[in-house]
């Protein structure tokens, strides 16, 4: 982890500000969710990522896998896919 060298105060409301120049470098838009990590005494914010939906089910698992191109199969839809492509080209897959 490296240091950025910048300090904030926690208000009267326990919120601190992620200044400007940390959320353009990574992208953190007005209404973008991050979720909050405890590693011992830290508290480590992260945007949040949530699971993908597969392209072939719809199906949204934490199971869920990303492949080339961004295409996120479940495990049904991997399967699926994998018996439509042996059998349209008759090979095993």
């Amino acid at each position: 982890m490296k240091s950025t060298g910048i300090v904030r105060k926690v208000d009267e409301l326990g919120r601190i500000v992620i200044p400007m120049e940390l959320r353009r470098v990574l992208s953190i838009k007005e209404k973008d969710s991050l979720e909050i990590l405890v590693n011992e005494d830290q508290i480590i914010l992260q945007k949040y990522k949530p699971y993908y939906e597969c392209v072939v089910t719809g199906e949204i698992t934490p199971q869920n896998r990303e492949y080339a191109n961004g295409i996120v199969l479940s495990p049904r839809g991997a399967e699926i896919l994998k018996h439509e492509i042996e059998f349209k080209y008759g090979i095993k897959a």
